[in-house]
């Protein structure tokens, strides 16, 4: 029997619309500008090259539903609406034809970021950590499983702050889609059930404050919604 210092961390799950059983959560990976308007305004030019990537701990993971405090050290905290896609099957070096096949199903999220920190850092060319990787950063709707939805390539995706759209595109404006993720990611790690991946963001991000409510949707996956607290 192994003993341990102190109690080891709870492992974070998300709920399975459908399901009593929960999808526990091995790493988080997103992908950066990867909607070509969200990159100009992020004063990037679009790369249609090769996706790139930053993580998030697992321990980042909030419900949706959830009110949460305004994060320290920022004074710039951005919304950022997202589709979700979870892996359900192993995999390494999956070929693009079969990428789907390792997809269990798909959420809707909010990768939470502290916009100041991450532009710092941006700036002097260093890791994104202090401004993605924090707590109650990645907010994940409950997911929705492949085999009753398929695999969306195209449909709405949007956000509102207290009821007012700021984000609307469409998941067909992807530059890197889903087969193509999994195919590149995969080259690079041993993919594994529990794995997800936020696939990027369009435009209109922004900054919010203590009491403003977050709503978002993607036709054919879900809504997904949070509430900011106070510091």
């Amino acid at each position: 029997m192994t003993t341990y210092l102190f109690p080891p961390a709870p492992v974070n799950a998300i709920p399975v619309q459908g399901d009593t059983a929960t999808f526990p959560i091995r790493r988080i990976f997103c992908v950066g500008r990867n909607y070509e308007a969200h990159a100009r305004e992020m004063g990037v030019a679009p790369d249609r090259e090769a996706p790139f990537y930053f993580t998030k701990s697992p321990d980042t993971y909030v419900p949706s539903g959830a009110t949460i405090p305004y994060p320290p050290g920022t004074s710039n905290y951005h919304y950022e609406m997202e589709l979700v896609a979870v892996i359900g099957k192993p995999g390494f070096r999956i070929p693009r034809d079969q990428a789907l096949q390792h997809v269990y199903g798909y959420a809707c999220g909010l990768d939470m970021t502290r916009r100041d920190l991450q532009i710092a850092a941006r700036e002097q060319r260093r890791p994104w950590d202090l401004g993605k990787d924090f707590e109650q950063s990645a907010v994940i709707s409950p997911i929705v499983p492949a085999a009753r939805i398929g695999h969306p390539a195209s449909g709405r995706i949007v956000l509102d702050v207290n009821g007012v759209e700021k984000q609307a595109s469409d998941l067909s404006l992807l530059i890197h889609g889903i087969p193509d993720l999994i195919a590149h990611l995969s080259g690079y790690y041993h993919l594994q059930p529990g794995d997800v991946i936020f696939t990027g963001t369009p435009e209109g991000v922004g900054a919010v404050q203590p009491g403003d409510r977050i709503g978002g949707s993607i036709d054919g996956v879900g809504s997904i919604a949070l509430t900011i607290g106070e510091a």
